[in-house]
């Protein structure tokens, strides 16, 4: 069980910055087995749910997958059944119900699997860290996930102020996911950023790390 467990483990950094304008997502691109193990050095761990939320991923893929998968199709159903979207509290909510569920399910591999989720609607921006138990916390300011999170944290916690415009927080979350990378063995390759603004969710940057030496 524990072999097993310490083979599909993934290592990943991801973090979110609440800004004056908007929310800024962030993560690195490289999936691991154990950490050790580079499995894949082009993984998107940024995935837009709707044209106004996205979220972060952390953890097994394939159950990453699945719980994507999941939450797209019932916030379609919800779509045509209500005729409107759902405002982002209450697709935080739905996430941490299906993560709640999937952790508890009998399997000889559990399904840990985190989420920084993002998004804005008419009440304005917001942030919420859907824990791998299902719990779901709004973020005032900033959070992170995954194996090179406290290097991230204290990042953060240094650098961070209020009324940050989202150029600058996408200038912080390039340092904070950076500064992860030089220290977390996990996380690496390159760096995606998103914002998510009243004009709705946007990748605005995205740079691969060229680890190639050639004599």
């Amino acid at each position: 069980m524990k072999q097993i467990e310490e083979l599909v483990k993934k290592g990943t950094t991801t973090i979110g910055i609440v800004c004056k304008e908007g929310i800024v997502l962030a993560a690195d691109k490289r999936a691991t087995a154990a950490g050790r193990l580079i499995l894949e050095k082009n993984v998107d761990k940024i995935v837009p749910i709707t044209d106004n939320i996205a979220f972060t991923t952390a953890g097994l893929f394939s159950d990453i997958q699945l719980i994507t998968k999941i939450i797209k199709a019932e916030l379609n159903l919800r779509k045509m059944r209500i005729g409107k979207e759902p405002n982002v509290k209450e697709v935080a909510n739905l996430l941490g119900i299906i993560v709640y569920n999937n952790i508890r399910k009998f399997s000889t591999i559990p399904g840990i699997v985190g989420f920084l989720l993002g998004g804005v609607d008419n009440e304005g921006f917001h942030l919420y860290s859907i824990g791998v138990d299902g719990s779901v916390l709004i973020a005032e300011e900033y959070a992170a996930d995954g194996s090179g999170m406290i290097t991230a944290l204290g990042v953060l916690d240094t650098l961070y102020k209020k009324d940050l415009t989202t150029a600058e927080g996408v200038k912080l979350a390039i340092r904070t996911i950076n500064a992860a990378i030089q220290r977390d063995t996990a996380t690496g390759e390159g760096i995606d950023v998103f914002t998510i603004t009243k004009a709705g969710v946007k990748k605005i940057f995205s740079q691969k790390l060229d680890t190639t030496i050639t004599a």
